[in-house]
């Protein structure tokens, strides 16, 4: 169902995770430019956030998002490329997290960035129009069990670190 008073969706929401995310990437590779003594503790503790966002938007897409749009597509390619997508992110993240040589690390996670780049790109330039198109999803919804959902992970991470 379509909205029609222009309220905010489950599309928007996991798009705004986007543009935080991208902005964090652009904040990390500002600091692999900086001289300063405090940058390295600064791109640890970027990094650390980057890879726990993507965490939490990648769970939520593949629990409730993912799931309700194959109810509804009848082509789920672009499903299965953005689930592969997500595997190979969730790889990168477990070396970044995992520490070590820094020179490498930010490698990762200026690949990781690229990744997401791309797999942003077709969510919002084909997976997001379907599902908006879809007549029987409900985005306002999901949007609050996305929201809910994401509020629980977050809530475990923090519970952990």
């Amino acid at each position: 169902m379509p909205s029609t008073r222009g309220e905010k969706d489950a599309c928007d929401l996991l798009d705004a995770d986007h543009k935080a995310v991208k902005k964090m990437f652009k904040e990390y590779e500002e600091l692999t430019e900086s001289k300063a003594r405090s940058a390295s503790q600064k791109k640890q503790e970027l990094a650390q956030q980057i890879c726990q966002e993507l965490t939490v938007h990648a769970q939520v897409e593949e629990e409730l998002f993912y799931p309700a749009l194959r109810g509804v597509l009848k082509e789920t390619d672009l499903l299965d490329e953005a689930e592969v997508e997500h595997q190979s992110a969730k790889d990168l993240i477990a070396q970044i997290q995992a520490g070590g040589d820094e020179e490498k690390i930010d490698a990762k996670v200026t690949v990781l960035g690229e990744y997401i780049d791309h797999h942003v790109k077709e969510e919002r330039n084909e997976i997001f129009p379907k599902a908006r198109a879809a007549r029987k999803l409900d985005l306002i919804a999901m949007r609050d069990a996305i929201e809910a959902r994401k509020e629980e992970l977050m809530s475990e991470m923090s519970s952990m670190a």
